[in-house]
């Protein structure tokens, strides 16, 4: 096939979304392969440039009509560069992608963070689209934020902007945002809880292995009654809503969007929830012709902002 193409990477600390798109963004191929991080940067590296052959292979595209790709990484890109400061999922710190790409990429590549990149998705093709100012948070492993300010993507003076899981909801105890609704943190809380849980409770949660319990697990529960779960989607719930109305507040988006895995399991309900909690501490008609609402773009809003974010700093209009 011939025209211009751009490539979107979604790297994550379990999985990584490769999408194949053409002049006009629609994705043509997609590809899904596990992070295996624990193997180092090379392996990763290794499985991301198969991945890409292999979505080449799939739509009959040369190479050589790559225009750009872009790179969502879970952790702080030192901005203009192609250097990791530090991606805990990944273990990677003060690490230059660059020496890593594969030769045959002749392409020029964007980094920035995975979920400014969501958040770009559904600034550009999702539930954001046609939006100005966007606040983007992205509930699951942890919380992470992106913000659009004036049609452009917000970096900040030291490229951290959009941080919003590291707000302290709790001064005096010090506890961020992400502490209390990311999932990885929850299963922190429900052990601790469980100690103390009746035994019914803890028959309930038995052999469930909570480093790895996914979303839909935690939903599951919810959805149950189970008196932990319960408590801690309530907790995130009412730390989100306070975390999105100091946002609010402080940056006056056009559109506040709410996506992330334990979004996604919890459904509108949830994202309702939060956003009846934020409006009880927005200034009085602070949110007035506002709109709080779920990502459209699902798993995809990744791949889709880096490919669209690589096209709009590379040229491609």
């Amino acid at each position: 096939m011939s025209g211009s193409y751009w490539i979107g990477v979604d790297l994550g600390g379990t999985k990584i979304l490769t999408g194949l798109f053409d002049e006009s963004l629609q994705l043509v191929a997609r590809a899904k392969t596990p992070t295996e991080a624990e193997g180092g940067p090379s392996g990763v590296f290794t499985r991301i440039g198969q991945a890409v052959d292999s979505i080449l292979r799939e739509a009959n595209v040369d190479a050589a009509h790559v225009k750009g790709m872009g790179f969502g990484i879970p952790g702080q890109i030192e901005p203009h560069t192609t250097t990791v400061r530090f991606a805990p999922n990944l273990n990677w710190r003060n690490l230059d992608v660059k020496p890593h790409l594969p030769e045959s990429w002749k392409w020029p590549v964007v980094l920035d963070n995975d979920v400014r990149m969501g958040t770009y998705g559904e600034f550009s093709h999702g539930a954001a689209k046609g939006a100005k100012h966007v606040f983007g948070i992205f509930v699951g492993t942890g919380v992470g934020g992106g913000l659009i300010f004036n049609g452009e993507l917000h970096h900040g003076f030291n490229g951290h902007g959009g941080e919003v899981g590291h707000i302290v909801v709790h001064w005096r105890k010090g506890t961020t945002l992400e502490s209390v609704a990311g999932r990885r943190y929850q299963m922190r809380r429900a052990k601790e809880m469980l100690d103390d849980a009746p035994k019914r409770t803890r028959k309930d949660w038995k052999g469930v292995d909570l480093e790895k319990v996914k979303s839909s697990q935690l939903a599951d529960f919810y959805q149950r009654h189970d008196p932990i779960a319960m408590q801690l989607i309530d907790d995130a719930a009412r730390a989100l809503g306070a975390g999105i109305a100091s946002v609010v507040n402080l940056l006056s988006p056009e559109v506040v969007v709410i996506g992330g895995g334990v979004t996604q399991a919890l459904g509108d309900s949830f994202i309702e929830r939060i956003w009846e909690l934020a409006q009880k501490s927005i200034l009085p008609d602070a949110a007035r012709g506002m709109k709080c609402v779920p990502a459209a773009l699902g798993d995809d809003s990744g791949i889709i902002g880096c490919a669209a974010y690589a096209k709009s700093k590379l040229g491609g209009n």
